[in-house]
């Protein structure tokens, strides 16, 4: 896929993921709506393979690439939850997969990468010594890259998410989803856009890693520098292919403090039930904070994952202060 997707190729990624995925299930849950005065629902992609949406992406990538380009691999850069998707995407196509991952990643996401059978190269925690060393891991290996989110191919793969939402609840006035990298919302905005244009589609972001909300203000990618904020799947820049989809086809990108997200989490994990990482918290908090008026909306939100080391739960160390 080396044009920008449409809907047919996502639909086609659809299909060409669908041995191998997750059809993840839209929870609803009556106290989070009345929380925020709206009709919420939630697309829980923290059920999804690897924990996260990003396995979506990944396999797409993999099962696109041509034989002459997968056989001797795939390689990518990742502090874990993308690694941990192509690590899988790869073992099912059968080919081998090499990740270069930043030392202080979580050590839930560098088991889960290693369990799924790829070679892992660590790093210093800079993203130019992740863009150092996966060259070196190439040219020795002659893998084939697949970036984390700069990736036509991953794009459609996300925007298969959005798909599924919109078959199950095709009356949504919103649908949310949290930005770091761009991959989710661009292939949200992408879908929703295509399939129902009235539709609001609006990125949710820290507050603390607000560089695509700055971008968006800007008109030109502002790199994300020093980025801090609890939820650490969303600490990457934006790329040029989704920044270019999202600056064309989204409502706009708001931000949310630290403080709401955690709120945020907690309330999803004691009310529905269910473990999602901070990240995939940052939309509910946008609700929670009433940074934006989406009073008695019916809103999806995409939860983006479930990867959290329970031993750091971030409610317990702000109690420990």
């Amino acid at each position: 896929m080396l044009n920008c997707p449409t809907l047919p190729d996502i639909r086609e990624a659809a299909e060409r993921i669908k041995p191998y995925i997750k059809r993840t299930p839209v929870l609803t849950c009556e106290g989070l709506d009345c929380m925020v005065g709206a009709r919420l629902f939630f697309k829980c992609e923290n059920f999804q393979k690897v924990g996260a949406f990003k396995f979506r992406g990944a396999t797409n990538a993999v099962f696109s690439l041509p034989e002459i380009e997968v056989v001797r691999g795939v390689a990518t850069h990742s502090s874990g939850n993308h690694g941990a998707a192509l690590a899988l995407a790869a073992r099912n196509r059968g080919v081998k997969a090499y990740v270069v991952m930043p030392r202080t990643s979580a050590k839930i996401k560098k088991e889960a990468v290693a369990g799924y059978g790829a070679e892992i190269t660590f790093c210093e925690p800079t993203l130019q010594a992740r863009e150092r060393t996966l060259a070196k891991v190439i040219e020795k290996t002659g893998a084939t890259f697949v970036h984390p989110y700069n990736d036509y191919r991953i794009i459609g793969g996300q925007g298969t998410a959005a798909l599924e939402l919109l078959e199950e609840v095709p009356d949504l006035e919103v649908v949310m989803a949290p930005v770091g990298g761009g991959g989710l919302l661009s292939g949200t905005a992408l879908t929703v856009s295509e399939l129902s244009p009235q539709t609001l589609v609006i990125g949710a972001e820290p507050e603390g890693a607000d560089d695509a909300y700055r971008s968006m203000q800007e008109g030109r990618i502002i790199p994300s520098i020093h980025p801090h904020t609890v939820a650490d799947g969303l600490l990457t820049s934006l790329g040029e292919y989704t920044f270019a989809i999202i600056r064309e086809r989204i409502h706009q990108i708001v931000t949310v403090s630290d403080e709401a997200i955690i709120e945020a989490m907690r309330h999803i994990w004691e009310r529905m039930k269910i473990v999602v990482e901070p990240s995939a918290a940052v939309p509910f908090g946008v609700l929670l904070e009433r940074k934006i008026d989406l009073a008695g909306k019916r809103i999806g939100i995409i939860i983006s994952g479930g990867n959290v080391d329970l031993e750091r739960l971030p409610w317990l160390s702000t109690s420990n202060e």
